[in-house]
Order: structure tokens, then sequence, then C-alpha cells
């Protein structure tokens, strides 16, 4: 009977010290590299950030958020039957110009386009206290609903409802603004991210370099690292003012609604295995194109015609009212 017990003991004592020795390593973590993690990931990437000039043709607009800034932004309309509408989200740092350079063939095929800036971005108002870094926060998924609301408030507006194409931090508020509301149609990304499935892996990097004892802890699953990165980003939302949704839950919402996401092969910031990640959490209909020897935010640039081709073909099969004429203009030159 004495060696019953014992034996029980011993069964119960091993899965005891293990829980134990990972809530240690957890808060030995925490101690040891979260400011390091807290530090770099409000560190501002180093980006040639691309910025449009001003198209005389265009509406130059102005509208309110729920907090009272008001946001600038322009209409690009196309000369041909209206296809459809589509909202852009233009990347950290850019003006709504930019627009322009992605954007002018789909008013030429026959879209209209809008695009504006976010707070304390470009021309719109700034809100004081607040510093964006490249990451989401709940402020811009409220500019992006401000701008949903907009649209829906022409005279023009279309009651069928838009597509949105979105750069990099504008694809992500983009997506998580219209999660719920189903005037958005379909969606086109390019270097789209989400926090959690690019901080994990970066902790993973970050770890290996500041921790001698690294074979241990990279034996360690993802979700664990996660927990600790988890706590710096609440650390960060309490001095930045601000809360970084997670994607990666919002975008199981799109289900049913088609999703063209583009990535740049060569994508040394947002490496392809994390936008794959975010992908796989995403429902059909859905696509994947990974753009090869293209840098973050740099696959037009690469792909050039391809690119513009597969956007336009993408909206002209889910977004284009069958009524519009469909036929397709004459190429630009490049």
């Amino acid at each position: 009977m004495l060696l019953f017990w014992l034996g029980l003991l011993l069964m119960c004592s091993v899965p005891l010290a293990l829980v134990s020795w990972l809530i240690g390593l957890h808060y030995y973590l925490r101690w040891k590299y979260l400011d390091y993690m807290v530090r770099i990931f409000q560190e501002k990437p180093l980006f040639v950030i691309p910025a449009g000039q001003p198209v005389s043709e265009a509406e130059d607009i102005s509208f309110s958020t729920a907090d009272r800034l008001s946001l600038k932004g322009c209409y690009l309309k196309t000369s041909r039957p209206r296809k459809g509408v589509i909202l852009f989200g233009v990347e950290f740092g850019s003006n709504r110009w930019s627009c322009v350079q992605y954007c002018q063939h789909l008013v030429d095929a026959g879209f209209d386009v809008f695009a504006f800036e976010l707070r304390n971005q470009g021309e719109s108002d700034h809100l004081a206290g607040y510093e964006p870094l490249q990451w989401v926060t709940d402020y811009e998924v409220e500019d992006m609903r401000a701008a949903l609301r907009y649209l829906k408030a022409r005279p023009d507006a279309d009651p069928r409802g838009i597509g949105l194409f979105g750069i990099s931090k504008g694809a992500g508020a983009g997506l998580l603004a219209a999660a719920r509301d189903p005037f958005v149609r379909c969606f086109v990304t390019d270097g789209v991210f989400a926090t959690y499935t690019v901080v994990v892996p970066y902790m993973r990097y970050w770890f290996k370099i500041y921790n001698s004892r690294y074979t241990i802890q990279g034996l360690l699953p993802s979700w664990y690292y996660g927990r600790v990165g988890l706590v710096g980003l609440h650390r960060i939302e309490k001095v930045r003012k601000c809360h970084f949704p997670h994607l990666e839950r919002t975008i199981r919402r799109l289900a049913g609604r088609p999703l063209l996401m583009i990535h740049g092969e060569a994508d040394t910031y947002i490496k392809p295995e994390m936008a794959r990640a975010l992908f796989e959490q995403a429902r059909e209909p859905k696509e994947f194109w990974l753009v090869a020897g293209a840098k973050h935010n740099q696959a037009q640039q690469v792909a050039g015609a391809e690119y513009e081709r597969r956007v336009r073909e993408f909206f002209n099969r889910h977004l284009a009212d069958p009524g519009a004429n469909q036929d397709e203009p004459q190429a630009r030159p490049a």
C-alpha cells in the first residue's frame, strides 16, 4: 500500500514540477526580456514611403470621425459607366494621393476610388497625445469605420456595397473595420499583417539574440511566447492609451466574402510565413499570391502589369455591376 501512494505521489509531482517550472520561466522571461520587446515593438521601420501628388479631377473631401476629428480624403470618379466603388487604405506614413499609383487602372476600368489619410497622418486632424506606429490600433479602425459611413451617406452611394483595396497597415485597419459590415463585399490586401502572428516569431528571434540559453527556451511552443508578448502589448497599450486589435480573430468573420491577399516573397519585415499564418486564419473564398522578388509593399513595382491585371480582374469578378460595360480599357504604357 505504501508503494502505491509513493508511486501516485511521484506521478503527480512530475507534472506539478513541470507546471511550476513553466510558470517560473514565464515570469523570468518577463523580468529579463520584456523591456527589450516593448522597446523594439515601438521602433518605426525605415521605409521609403511613396506619397502621391494631387490630381485636379479628384474631389477633395473632408469627413468626421465619431470623436470629431476631421479626416482628409479624395474621391476619383471614373468617366466610364460605373462598375463599383473601392475604398483604398493607404500605408503607414503615406498620403491619400498615393492611391493614384495603385488605382488609376481601376478608375480607367470603370471603378470609383476613395482614399483618405488616417488621423495624425498627412493633412488629417491630429489627436493630441497619440503617436501612431506601423501597428493598427482601435483609432485607425474607427477612422476606417468613419470612411465607410461617409461612403454610405454620399448621394451617389452604391447600394450594392463596396470593395476594399488596402496596403499594409491600411489593409489591416480596413479588414478590422469591415469584419462586421457586409457593406464591404470583397477585399484585396497587399503586405497586410496582424500583431500576434508577427510579434511571436520576432520574440523568438529577440530572445535568441539576448539569451545565451536559447536551446532550452527554443523548445517552448509559440503560444507560450505569445502569453509573454500579450503582457508586453498590454503594457504598451497603457502607455500609449490605445488598443491593438487582433486581426487573427477578426479575419475569420469575412467568411463568404472573397479575399485576395498579395505579399512579397522577399519581404524581410513581414516574412511570407507570417503572412501565410494570417491567411490560414481566413475562410473561403480566398486566394494567396506571393510575388517573387518583391519586398514589403513593393509587389506592384515588381509585378507591374500582372499586378494590375490580377487586382482588376478580382474586382471585375466580385464587385462589378453586371449591368455596367465590362470591356477592358487599353493597357497603360509601362
